[in-house]
């Protein structure tokens, strides 16, 4: 799994993880999915993605966005 993949499967995991928490656990928990949404916006702007640099650390094999 390249490392686009990896970012894209992590974006899509914590915002059902978000919406889950949100219905079940607290309604505070909208703000983790408002964060993700933001630090999607800003990435798409600034080419900056900190789980992407977290993904290459563990030896994830880059990809063509990041």
């Amino acid at each position: 799994m390249t490392l686009d993949r990896s970012v894209l499967l992590f974006a899509g995991v914590m915002v059902l993880l978000s919406v889950v928490l949100t219905q079940f656990v607290h309604s505070g928990f909208v703000w983790l999915t408002v964060f993700i949404g933001v630090n999607l916006i800003q990435s798409s702007f600034t080419g900056f993605c900190p789980a992407a640099g977290l993904f290459r650390r563990l030896g994830i094999k880059s990809g063509c966005a990041f």
